[in-house]
């Protein structure tokens, strides 16, 4: 059983880029996203604050974001890693079964990779996903590195409160869908 205040706060500021990212957009008329919050069984109360101080996860969440930009259905998760391996244990199979579903519904479904240390972000295709994904189901890494990745999909963060300007890798994304 997993509890909040184990792993609540890891990811925290890079959600909060890609939250303010996801009002810019809204407020462009751009995008309409949608953080999916986790559902949670609160364990201990503060009573004086009224705060959840300790609680459990009451399933397996999907994705960390959905919603539509300019009519294309899109749901995502952000990620961060500290080095240059992304560990695929840091993607469950429930996610990948529920994209894998997204995109059968003619959605687009990605990852949106923060590396750290370089500090740049990488849009991850659901596709390109596969490919590391089977490859690990298939007995090869259960990781990825940097160089696999292709250079189109790299981006810094933004300027002019687009923290993580991702609608320009999603723009290459369904280019290359044709």
């Amino acid at each position: 059983m997993a509890t909040w205040n184990s792993r609540g706060l890891r990811g925290s500021a890079l959600e909060e880029l890609v939250n303010r990212t996801n009002e810019v957009y809204a407020a462009n008329s751009l995008a309409l996203i949608q953080k999916i919050p986790t559902p949670i069984t609160p364990i201990n109360i503060d009573k004086a604050s009224r705060h959840i101080t300790l609680a459990y996860f009451d399933q397996k969440s999907t994705v960390d974001y959905i919603g539509v930009v300019q009519g294309i259905p899109v749901c995502f998760d952000a990620k961060e890693c500290h080095t240059d391996t992304f560990p695929l244990q840091n993607i469950h199979e429930h996610q990948v079964e529920f994209m894998r579903q997204f995109e059968q519904q003619q959605g687009v479904a990605f990852f949106l990779i923060h590396y750290t240390k370089r500090d740049i972000f990488y849009y991850l295709q659901f596709q390109e996903l596969l490919t590391f994904w089977e490859r690990m189901k298939n007995g090869g890494r259960k990781s990825f590195r940097f160089e696999e990745l292709s250079d189109q999909f790299f981006f810094p963060i933004g300027k002019g409160g687009v923290f993580v300007p991702y609608l320009q890798p999603l723009q290459i994304d369904l280019d290359t869908r044709g």
